[in-house]
C-alpha cells in the first residue's frame, strides 16, 4: 500500500497508507516515530503547538487554505 496525503478543507494535511514507507523529520533532522499508526495528521495553518502535527487551532483561528491544487505550467 502507498502512502496518501489530503488536504482537508481550511484544515491539516492527513498522511495514511503504509507509513512505514515514510520518514518524517523534524529541521535537526531527527526521525519522528511513526510506528503503530496508520495516519497521521500534519498541521498546514502553522498555529499548532504540536508542530508538525496538528492540534486543531486551525478551527480557532479561522484558518483559510486554498481549496484546490494549482495547475502548474509544463
Amino acid at each position: 500500500m502507498s502512502v496518501e496525503i489530503v488536504a482537508k478543507p481550511n484544515g491539516p494535511y492527513v498522511v495514511s497508507g503504509d507509513l512505514s514507507l515514510l520518514e518524517l523529520r523534524d529541521g535537526t533532522g531527527k526521525l519522528y516515530d511513526l510506528e503503530g499508526k496508520k495516519r497521521v495528521f500534519l498541521c498546514r495553518c502553522g498555529a499548532s503547538t504540536t508542530k508538525p502535527f496538528c492540534d486543531g487551532q486551525h478551527t480557532k483561528i479561522g484558518f483559510q487554505a486554498a481549496e484546490e491544487a494549482v495547475a502548474s505550467e509544463v
